[in-house]
């Protein structure tokens, strides 16, 4: 079952539903000039910087395979000539059929589940080619990043019924579900010891869950699956109950204990689009539906409390949207060099899982914003907020 998502949040909350269409109109707006003409592929970030009249200066940088498929992935549900107007006149279609000629030069794997995805979305004829090289880069026995083995099962669950992927659908599955630790609802980085070191073996990330409990609902509304249904919603009870009062969908998380151990950064592409993402594919499988914490994390896009704070201190509050660039601000963040009270938190629950080291909270507060974009956040919001009502 599916549901018109922004028609569901219309009849729950006008403000937000403005919200919604508002960012939805900012990512069809800030695509096109994230997209790389010469090459056909989006940038990895447009980074903005303030001149002394208030003028933006955005500058692009990199470029990115991954935030391709995605964008791919999200742009399919918009009318043809919006898509071609996004993708550099391409049809979402034709778009991951240069994603898919591409994929004999990709080495890495999230990047070609992606790209896999994205081609059995669109029903791409070389959709068997893909899944081949994703085969090819997902070495059996071997561990993986986590959110790349959830990609992987979310490629292979859209591919189903079209290619014969049962077998390695369940071991994808499998993979994802022994990867838990004891009796922890929640994902930790990766799915085996050698890829973290031993002392933040612990730490797991926001996107360790949301794209674990998206695939496994997936899984099980492409072929029933109770036990598949059951890990992601578990994993989606926990970190809804986790939430912050302002609707902050937290960063970092004991995967053994299943609490936070780190809240910053609060990164907007978790706000407007990754929470959702993943929470209205667990509702449309069968799952819990957790409208009002999607609705909670949305609302903090434009009711920031750690601004306000700063606000209150005397500093002119940031917005994140600035629609006359097309662009969200990335994230809130502590300032704090080298990612020091993320490092101090993760070393000392190793030891002491309850530890907080709340003194780091008043030297280091998250007042500071980190003034990028990336085409995925984009991508991501239009896949979360269309998909629902014509998948």
């Amino acid at each position: 079952m599916t549901t018109d998502r922004l028609g569901a949040l219309a009849a729950a909350d006008q403000p937000l539903h403005a919200l919604a269409e508002r960012l939805l109109a900012v990512a069809e707006a800030g695509l096109p000039g994230m997209y790389v003409p010469g090459s056909d592929t989006f940038v990895f970030t447009r980074a903005g910087t303030a001149a002394p009249d208030g003028s933006w200066h955005l500058e692009q940088r990199g470029t990115s395979a991954r935030y391709a498929a995605i964008t791919a992935l999200g742009a399919r549900f918009l009318p043809e000539d919006r898509q071609r107007a996004v993708l550099g006149g391409h049809t979402a279609e034709e778009f991951t059929g240069l994603l898919v000629q591409r994929l004999p030069a990709v080495r890495n794997l999230g990047d070609a589940a992606l790209i896999a995805w994205a081609a059995a979305e669109t029903g791409h004829p070389k959709l068997s080619d893909a899944l081949e090289r994703v085969a090819a880069l997902d070495e059996p026995g071997r561990p993986q990043y986590t959110v790349e083995a959830a990609w992987v099962l979310s490629a292979l669950a859209a591919a189903r019924g079209t290619v014969d992927v049962e077998s390695r659908l369940t071991a994808a599955r499998d993979r994802l579900l022994r990867a838990r630790i004891g009796n922890s609802p929640l994902f930790p980085h990766a799915t085996g010891p050698g890829l973290v070191p031993w002392y933040r073996s612990h730490v797991a990330c926001f996107a360790d869950q949301t794209y674990p409990l998206q695939a496994l609902a997936r899984a099980h509304a492409s072929g029933a699956d109770p036990e598949a249904l059951a890990a992601s919603e578990a994993c989606a009870t926990r970190i809804c109950a986790l939430q912050g009062d302002g609707g902050q969908w937290w960063w970092h998380y004991d995967a053994r204990r299943a609490g936070v151990v780190e809240g910053y950064p609060v990164y907007s592409v978790h706000q407007h689009a990754m929470a959702p993402t993943a929470l209205f594919d667990l509702a449309d499988a069968g799952g819990t539906d957790f409208a009002a914490s999607i609705r909670s994390g949305l609302r903090w896009m434009t009711e920031v409390p750690e601004l306000t704070r700063s606000a209150e201190a005397g500093a002119v509050p940031e917005p994140l949207i600035l629609d006359e660039l097309g662009v969200t601000w990335r994230k809130v963040y502590r300032g704090d060099p080298k990612k020091a009270v993320r490092a101090a938190r993760g070393l000392t629950t190793r030891v002491v899982p309850a530890a907080r080291l709340t003194p780091l909270d008043r030297v280091f507060r998250p007042a500071s914003v980190d003034r990028e974009c990336r085409p995925y956040e984009f991508g991501w919001m239009l896949f979360a907020w269309l998909g629902g009502a014509q998948r």
